[in-house]
C-alpha cells in the first residue's frame, strides 16, 4: 500500500507508518488507485510480470548499496534531525521508501549470505560471523559452498557484468566462498569483515592481489579505505556504462572502527555535541594503531558522537556521488538503485544510538532480535518505472530481493528460494505476494530466534540452553516498540510461532543449532 510522499510528510513517521488502521487503510488504497499512469501501467503491468516480454538489451542495470550497521533512524527520510543524508533522502523521494523491510540477520555476514541467496537463516549457507579460515593468518570466515546459486550468479548468466565493491565476509581468496567464485568478475575490498574492523588498513583485495594503501603500515593512517573503495566503485560504472552491470556495494561506513578523515565534514560536528570519549581504557588491548595494533579491535575516539555523524553523511555523499555518476553517462533511467543496511545499528567504539535516535522508536539494536536489530532502511530508486514519492507498508526481507531481481531479468526459476519477488511494489501494482511468515534464527548470545507474522512478532531467547529458554509475543500494530510482552495472554498463538520456528529451521553441519542445545 502506498502514499504520496508529500502527503507522509504532514504526518509524523512514527504515527503513520505503524499502527496502520483501517481507515489510514482505505485512505492509502485510495491514493494508490490514483498514482499510476496508462504509460507507466503499460511499461511495469500490474501483475508484476515485469520485462517479461524485454530483450536482453533493455535489462536495467542494478545498483545495490548495503550501509554496515547503519541504524533506519540515521537517515532523514526516516526520521533522523541531527545528521544530514540529502542524497539518500533523495533516492527516496524520486523512488520509493520501505517502511516494514527486514534485514537477513542481526549481524555481517549471514545478513550477506541470505541476501546472496534468496534463503533465511534457516536455510541459507552462512548462519553466524564465524571467521579464521582462511590462509593469511586467520584472514577470512567460513565460505560458502560452492553449490550455493547467488544473485550475481544469475544475472551473470544473464550476460551482466558483476562487481563486488566493499566488504564480502563470506569466504577467503581461492576458497569455495570467493566472490570470484561466487558470480563477481571483479572484487575490490575486505575480503574479511574482522579486518574490516580497521579504516586505515595496509591493504585491501583486488580478486586475488593485495593492493596496499599510501601510508599505511597498521602504524600510520593516511590513507581512508572507503574512499579508495568508492572510487574503485565508480570506475566499474564508467567501464560497464556501455552495457549492463550489477553493482555490489556493501560499504563498510557507518561500522566501527569511529574514524573518519579530517575533512569538512567531520568539521561540522566537532564541538557540537557532549562527547564521552571512547578511551584507551576501554578500548581491547592494541586497539590504537601502532607496532602492537590488535587488528580486530576498535581505535580510541575523543569525539564518537562527531565521528559517526560524519561517517553517515560520508556514506550519503557517496551514494550521491553514484547517483551523479549514473547521471552525467546518461544512464540513470535505465538503473535500478536500491539501498539497505545489513543489520540494526551497532554500540561499539563509543557509538551511542540513542543519542541520534539511531533505531528509532524501535526496541534493540545489532545482535537483537528485537525490531531495532533486525528492522532496516530501504529505498529504491528507477526512473520512470517506480513512482516518486511513493512509501509502501509492504512487510518485506532480504530474502526477497534474489526472486525480485531474478523476475526482472528474467533469471532461472529453478532455485527454491524463502523470498517472494516484491517488483509487483517496485511497479505499483495489486498483484503483490504475501508472506505467510518471516524467520531469523542468531547462533550467539545462548541463541535467538524470531517470527513475525502479520501483527504478530514472537522472539524466543536462550534457545541453547533449554531449561532456561522462553518466547516473547509482541502486537506490532499495537506496540511497534515491543514493550509489552503477551505471551501469557495467548499461550496457543505463542505455540503457533514457536512450531513455525521449529518448522523454518533446517541443521547446518557447518553451523549446528538445534542440535547444540543443553
Amino acid at each position: 500500500m502506498f502514499m504520496n510522499r508529500a502527503i507522509y510528510k504532514t504526518f509524523s513517521f512514527k504515527s503513520m507508518i505503524l499502527p496502520t488502521n483501517n481507515s489510514s487503510k482505505s485512505f492509502i488504497i485510495s491514493v494508490f488507485h490514483t498514482v499510476l499512469s496508462f504509460s507507466f501501467l503499460w511499461s511495469l503491468q500490474l501483475s508484476g510480470q515485469s520485462l517479461t516480454n524485454k530483450t536482453k538489451s533493455s535489462y536495467p542495470n542494478i545498483v545495490y548499496i548495503l550501509a554496515d550497521d547503519l541504524g533506519i533512524g540515521d537517515l532523514g527520510c526516516y526520521g533522523q534531525k541531527t545528521i544530514k543524508t540529502p542524497n539518500i533522502d533523495k533516492l527516496a523521494a524520486q523512488g520509493i521508501l520501505f517502511s516494514n523491510h527486514y534485514s537477513g540477520s542481526t549481524v555481517c555476514a549471514p545478513s550477506r549470505s541470505v541476501l546472496m541467496t534468496g534463503l533465511h537463516t534457516g536455510h541459507t549457507a552462512i548462519r553466524d560471523n564465524r571467521g579464521g579460515v582462511g590462509i593469511e593468518g586467520g584472514e577470512g570466515q567460513v565460505p560458502m559452498d560452492a553449490n550455493s546459486l547467488t544473485i550475481a550468479e544469475v544475472l551473470k548468466q544473464k550476460g551482466y557484468a558483476t562487481g563486488a565493491f566493499g566488504k564480502w565476509g563470506l569466504g577467503f581468496i581461492g576458497t569455495t566462498g570467493d566472490p570470484n567464485k561466487q558470480g563477481f568478475d571483479e572484487f575490490f575490498g575486505y575480503n574479511c569483515q574482522a579486518i574490516a574492523h580497521r579504516f586505515y588498513p595496509e591493504y585491501l583485495w583486488h580478486n586475488d592481489k593485495k593492493v596496499f594503501l599510501p601510508g599505511n603500515d597498521w602504524t600510520n593512517t593516511v590513507t581512508y579505505a572507503a574512499d579508495v573503495i568508492h572510487n574503485k566503485a565508480l570506475e566499474f560504472i564508467e567501464k560497464n556504462a556501455k552495457s549492463h552491470f550489477f553493482l555490489y556495494y556493501p560499504s563498510t561506513i557507518p561500522h566501527a572502527e569511529l574514524i573518519v578523515p579530517n575533512d569538512e565534514i567531520l568539521k561540522r560536528h566537532l564541538g557540537k555535541y557532549v562527547e564521552v570519549p571512547f578511551t584507551i581504557e576501554k578500548a581491547r588491548k592494541g586497539a590504537a594503531y601502532g607496532p602492537d595494533i590488535d587488528i580486530k579491535g576498535y581505535c580510541p575516539q575523543e569525539n564518537p558522537k562527531a565521528t559517526y555523524a560524519a561517517m553517515v553523511e560520508r556514506l550519503d555523499k557517496h551514494v550521491g556521488e553514484v547517483m551523479a555518476k549514473l547521471k552525467a553517462l546518461g544512464i540513470e533511467k535505465n538503473t535500478l538503485i536500491m539501498f539497505s543496511s545489513d543489520n540494526g545499528v551497532h554500540q561499539e567504539g563509543g557509538m551511542d544510538p540513542e543519542f541520534f535516535d539511531s533505531n528509532s522508536f524501535y526496541r534493540g539494536s545489532k545482535r537483537d532480535m528485537y525490531e531495532g536489530g533486525i528492522k532496516t532502511p530501504m529505498v529504491a530508486m528507477w526512473p520512470d518505472k517506480i513512482k516518486a514519492g511513493s512509501i509502501t507498508n509492504h512487510i518485506s526481507a532480504f530474502w526477497d530481493v534474489f526472486p525480485t531481481i531474478s523476475e526482472i531479468v528474467k533469471g532461472s526459476s529453478q532455485k527454491k528460494v524463502d523470498g517472494l519477488s516484491f517488483l509487483p511494489t517496485l511497479a505499483g501494482g495489486k498483484m503483490q505476494k504475501t508472506h505467510d511468515y518471516l524467520y531469523w534464527e542468531f547462533h550467539a548470545m545462548n541463541g535467538k530466534q524470531a517470527i513475525r507474522q502479520g501483527k504478530w512478532k514472537a522472539v524466543r531467547l536462550n534457545v541453547l540452553i533449554k531449561a532456561k529458554a522462553i518466547t516473547e509475543l509482541y502486537n506490532l500494530e499495537e506496540d511497534p516498540s515491543e514493550t509489552i510482552n503477551l505471551a501469557a495472554k495467548y499461550p496457543e498463538k505463542v505455540r503457533e510461532m514457536e512450531l513455525l520456528m521449529d518448522k523454518s529451521h533446517t541443521e547446518s553441519q557447518l553451523f549446528p543449532f538445534y542440535t547444540e542445545i543443553k
